[in-house]
């Protein structure tokens, strides 16, 4: 994003909580949901002398993000100690990795209408999360104004990815492509849920501005606490202009933590950031080094399926689609199971995309279902799709069809049509009465059409769609239309 001469500078930290059984270091639950506290331990509660022990799925299941989003998996990395005090955090430190993290750099590739563009990761490593902090009083759930605050520790020692990408990122729709692909890719190998509204997924922005033309990096800001896609898009523009209008009134930009209020659609400081904290990081003691052999790496790397970013680029290659629709219909792997199950039985690529992101997904967004769950399976669809192509059903006829589907799981569309009577009317005999009738009570609409208003012909369209029920032939209809309203 640029504006009069100014370019914004973005980074992005992502925090995914690993779907494991159990948490990182201890035998407990990972489990979100559960009653407060129920899901702890000695070792989780950091009671003294005891030990953590690895979780193995955790550390298979970070390698596995790492190889999806590009990055290298060195042969050696290690945990560490992150020192700091905080109610949530009972051990006053975390275990977590500094500077030789499991995942190495890395470049992930972002399929975007404008063209494609890439984001370099730097990092990507494994640590526990913190409990969770419950702030009552506070707006929005906050510290800030809250009368009091309990601590419910069946998060604590969650297994946590952390993933710090460079900052090639350069406005807030960017950074909302980059997070929606990336967490697609995490859902689709069966890493996380990566829910933002869970807390499974969250991201922090660092946002900084400077010239166009600049190589330097402006003072950098952060904002927290962004809990959708939309509201990560909209904070880090709000921060981008408020930045560009600090720097234009001849101020600096100040270091700071900032939060995004979504119903002023403005950003405020939460806390200042001019002195970088000091985690005092150092090998954590009771943990050998990770050591990953390449037959681990082969059998992980193996067992990955198509990622989205792929597929999305395949469906413009295979089925000839626009970017948006690929995006749209790549990005989730059961709904390009589906469509792509479609387009087989149909031999159609761009004819079943139409159906799978029309009248299909409107159907799993009101029902709240996803494409497995559906009983119009692509089989069942492909049925309707054949009606409609062969002239038997027309669109208006073709909703009802559908809703019959979605009716009744054991009913093909042709079985729908026959009982319900909605096949196409083509007989012209037919058509022309109903065509005359319509004509003949109009008469100020016809005089109208005939006096130069040809957008008319769709009314008398619709009068005639509306008297068969949406089953007449619209070209065959048009064309009788056209014959009497022509005439004198």
């Amino acid at each position: 994003m640029s504006r009069d001469g100014w370019e914004a500078v973005i980074g992005l930290e992502i925090h995914v909580q690993l779907q494991t059984r159990t948490k990182m270091f201890c035998r407990c639950a990972n489990r979100y949901g559960d009653p407060p506290n129920t899901n702890v331990c000695q070792v989780c509660l950091a009671h003294p002398g005891v030990l953590p022990v690895p979780n193995r799925a955790a550390v298979h299941q970070a390698i596995r993000v790492g190889m999806a989003l590009g990055c290298t998996i060195p042969s050696w990395s290690q945990f560490h100690r992150k020192n700091y005090f905080y109610p949530d955090n009972p051990k006053a430190y975390q275990i977590s990795q500094y500077d030789s993290p499991l995942c190495g750099e890395g470049v992930f590739h972002v399929p975007a209408p404008g063209g494609a563009f890439e984001v370099r990761l730097e990092r990507a490593h494994i640590e526990e999360d913190a409990a969770k902090m419950i702030h009552a009083g506070g707006a929005g759930g906050r510290l800030t104004g809250s009368a009091s605050s309990v601590v419910d520790f069946n998060r604590a020692g969650t297994p946590l990815l952390e993933i710090v990408t460079r900052p090639d990122l350069h406005s807030g729709e960017d950074a909302r492509r980059f997070l929606n692909l990336l967490r697609a890719t995490i859902v689709a190998i069966g890493a996380s849920d990566a829910d933002m509204e869970k807390g499974s997924l969250r991201c922090d922005a660092n946002v900084s501005v400077r010239r166009v033309g600049d190589t330097a990096l402006g003072t950098k800001t952060e904002l927290k606490n962004m809990n959708s896609f939309r509201y990560l898009e909209r904070g880090i523009n709000a921060e981008i202009e408020r930045q560009i209008g600090v720097l234009e009134a001849g101020d600096r930009v100040r270091q700071a933590t900032m939060h995004y209020d979504v119903a002023t659609g403005t950003v405020h400081v939460l806390r200042s950031k001019e002195e970088a904290n000091d985690y005092r990081y150092f090998p954590e003691p009771d943990l050998v080094p990770l050591e990953p052999d390449a037959a681990l790496l082969d059998e992980l790397r193996a067992a990955l399926a198509e990622l989205p970013a792929a597929r999305i680029e395949r469906f413009v290659g295979q089925y000839g689609l626009p970017e948006p629709i690929a995006e749209a219909l790549g990005t989730g792997s059961e709904l390009a199971r589906w469509f792509e199950e479609l387009a087989r039985l149909v031999g159609d690529g761009r004819l079943a995309a139409n159906w799978t992101l029309g009248d299909f997904s409107a159907h799993l967004n009101a029902a709240g279902v996803v494409p497995a769950e559906s009983p119009v399976t692509p089989a069942r669809m492909a049925g309707l799709v054949r009606l409609v192509e062969s002239g038997a059903v027309g669109t208006a006829a073709a909703k009802q069809v559908f809703a019959g589907l979605v009716d009744d799981p054991d009913a093909s569309a042709e079985a729908i049509v026959e009982a319900r009577g909605l096949g196409q009317i083509g007989d012209e005999a037919a058509l022309a009465a109903v065509v005359d009738e319509v004509v003949a009570g109009n008469p100020a609409q016809v005089a109208q059409f005939r006096a130069g208003k040809v957008q008319l012909l769709g009314f008398f369209t619709g009068q005639v769609m509306r008297q068969t029920g949406g089953r007449a032939e619209p070209k065959t209809v048009q064309r009788l239309l056209r014959e009497r309203l022509d005439g004198s």
